[in-house]
């Protein structure tokens, strides 16, 4: 595998998590009882961005070495899938 299209899947393995990493912890403002004039309820009462990219990187470097180690080393692919449909070949 080429070094490129290493840093590409991760950048999107990357990416994906932090869309799931994001709702973990927040406390709106809502919650905090601290909601400034101008701004949603539901926004960040504190915005912890460091916090969230160490997390997404970990969690998303645990995704990719799975994926690594299951399609390069131990060659399993979308065809090692079943096939839940009809061949009608």
């Amino acid at each position: 595998m080429q070094l490129f299209s290493i840093f590409a899947v991760y950048f999107i393995v990357w990416w994906l998590t932090l869309f799931a990493v994001l709702p973990f912890g927040l406390r709106t403002q809502a919650e905090a009882n601290d909601v400034v004039p101008g701004s949603v309820e539901s926004a960040p009462a504190r915005f912890r961005g460091g916090r969230i990219v160490l997390i997404t990187t970990l969690v998303s470097a645990v995704i990719y070495s799975a994926w690594y180690v299951l399609s390069v080393r131990l060659g399993y692919g979308l065809d090692s899938l079943p096939q839940f449909y009809p061949n009608y070949e």
